[in-house]
């Protein structure tokens, strides 16, 4: 369709700000988006709607319109809502470079646009396509949310007898029909994702099947508006983000028809897709600036006053600022040749939801920013309480895992390793300094473990046994040798057992009753013995550093 039959559409409620000269461009696709910089999502060809979130100052519009331009992006179309008229200076970018400008009345939802297009690009269609779209159309008048995927699936349940669900990369459960029946169970979920990201890893054209039981699953990913599967320049960017679209069908014998009606269905979805991705903006640029202000050693007052500004936001209505943990993760490609920053940022904003729930909108409630490869999540905790042992509640590394290691394991391939470590909680600005590195050194101790998705939480810190790894090869071998080889040789020459006897003492904490028992001996052999070992290695076994340096020689062996 061109831009000239847009601007004749009176529902669409579009006014023309500039560039009459160029409505007979081509419109191929639709994407809405309030990122700075989208254009690693536009593949060309398409009409941008933008509600103006990216702009803080005039400046930004002339960058904004050039990336554009440069995607090859056909026309851009502002929403009034926010700002009221479309800015001044975005009208002279986009004159500037002769990009075709819209103004969008408040009245009107992206969601409109969005189906006018999508309906429209798609050529000729089904009866059933145009019943569905047009239905879903009416029903998202009420905003630019609309009714959600709910919805769209409820129509596909009512007017196509075809039962589907949104859900996340890992298997969560984002949306799926209201109507009465059966839903879909948590393990079946994990295995549908997990079989939609091996798919899409291995490069095997959609929609993918599963067969579970006696139902078998149509699988379709769900992109952001407008780009298209080539857009990405590497699959692994956005493997680990995406939703997909679950059908229980068959559609191996599907007529063209009917795999184009999902398609469009997929796209509508990813209206709502990206809107929330719009909506982390806010919450990831107040993740990004306490990180800033932990990493630069600001005083705690400035972090205080900052994390007052963002609990309103994460969790409004709490009254008081809560208790915050800290998350890190990384997401690292055997090759080295991709960022591993914003996939850890996207998943750590997945994983970090609590898996039983569904919807998008839990994951808004949880604030992430990335530094390089690493991705960190700031947590609020509304209560902290106190379980038996005397620690504090919050979040668990290992329950984060849980649910989600196969899919994750599934969209890693065998390239790729996510690992990951939690801080305690903290009351205060003061602890978040601490907190970022407790949280940072538990990564490193996860990234010591075999496995491709690996957690570590704060309550194993305290553990010799998880730090060992990090002690070089070579530096344990000359340690372990130059305590415990005297006692070998003379275990092997004399039968003394020195070994498992030194083993035992330490195990009794020193003492020689204890100690004396447990191997059947007389105090006095148990003696003789300790003091053979003394003198074989020139330690005191009264010593406290001696008695670690032996228990440590042990365990390293």
């Amino acid at each position: 369709m061109r831009l000239r039959a847009l601007l004749d559409t009176d529902a669409l409620g579009l006014r023309l700000l500039g560039g009459e000269h160029e409505l007979d461009r081509t419109v191929r696709g639709v994407m809405t988006t309030d990122l700075r910089d989208p254009s690693r999502y536009l593949s060309g060809g398409e009409l941008v709607l933008t509600g103006l979130a990216w702009r803080r100052d005039a400046t930004d519009s002339e960058p904004f319109v050039r990336l554009l331009v440069q995607a090859g992006v056909v026309a851009l179309a502002a929403g009034e809502a926010e700002l009221g008229n479309v800015p001044e200076d975005l009208v002279i970018a986009c004159a500037h470079h002769r990009l075709p400008l819209f103004a969008v009345h408040e009245s009107v939802a992206f969601a409109t646009i969005t189906e006018h297009v999508v309906r429209q690009v798609s050529g000729e269609r089904a009866g059933d396509l145009a019943a569905v779209v047009d239905r879903h159309r009416r029903m998202m008048t009420s905003g630019p949310a609309g009714g959600g995927p709910d919805v769209v699936l409820d129509l596909l349940g009512s007017d196509l007898d075809l039962r589907a669900w949104v859900l996340s990369p890992t298997g969560r459960l984002i949306a799926g029909p209201k109507v009465a029946g059966p839903g879909l169970p948590a393990d079946t979920c994990a295995k549908l994702a997990a079989e939609h990201l091996a798919a899409v890893r291995t490069g095997r054209r959609g929609p993918h099947r599963l067969t579970l039981g006696s139902s078998t699953y149509s699988l379709f990913p769900v992109r952001s508006s407008g780009r298209s599967p080539q857009a990405s320049r590497d699959v692994r960017e956005t493997v680990l983000s995406d939703w997909l679209l679950a059908v229980e069908a068959d559609a191996g014998d599907w007529p063209e028809e009917r795999l184009d009606l999902l398609q469009g269905v997929t796209q509508l979805i990813s209206v709502e897709r990206d809107r929330r991705d719009a909506a982390r903006t806010v919450r990831r640029r107040l993740a990004q600036e306490v990180l800033e202000l932990v990493q630069t050693g600001a005083v705690p007052a400035e972090i205080a006053a900052r994390l007052r500004v963002a609990a309103p936001v994460l969790l409004p209505g709490l009254g008081a600022a809560p208790h915050w943990q800290v998350v890190v993760a990384t997401v690292e490609w055997q090759d080295g040749d991709l960022e591993g920053g914003p996939v850890a940022q996207s998943l750590l904003e997945e994983i970090l939801v609590d898996p039983l729930a569904t919807g998008p909108e839990p994951s808004d409630r949880i604030a992430v920013a990335h530094t390089g490869d690493e991705a960190i999540a700031l947590v609020p905790l509304p209560a902290v309480s106190t379980e038996h042992d005397g620690s504090e509640a919050g979040i668990l590394a290992d329950a984060l895992l849980e649910s989600v290691r196969d899919p994750l394991s599934a969209g890693l391939d065998d390239d790729g390793r996510v690992t990951l470590g939690v801080s305690a909680s903290v009351h205060s600005a003061e602890g978040l300094r601490g907190a970022l590195e407790e949280a940072r050194h538990a990564r490193r101790v996860a990234a010591a473990r075999p496995g491709r998705v690996c957690a570590a939480g704060h309550q194993e810190l305290a553990s010799h046994v998880l730090l060992l790894p990090f002690v070089p090869d070579d530096v344990r071998r000359a340690f372990t040798a130059r305590l415990l080889d005297p006692l070998r040789d003379y275990d092997r020459r004399h039968r003394a057992e020195l070994i498992p006897t030194l083993e035992a003492f330490l195990d009794c904490d020193g003492s020689w009753t204890r100690c004396a028992t447990r191997l059947h001996l007389h105090v006095n052999t148990l003696r003789y013995r300790v003091g053979r070992i003394e003198q074989l290695t020139s330690r005191d076994l009264s010593r406290l550093e001696d008695k670690l340096d032996f228990f440590l020689a042990l365990r390293m062996s």
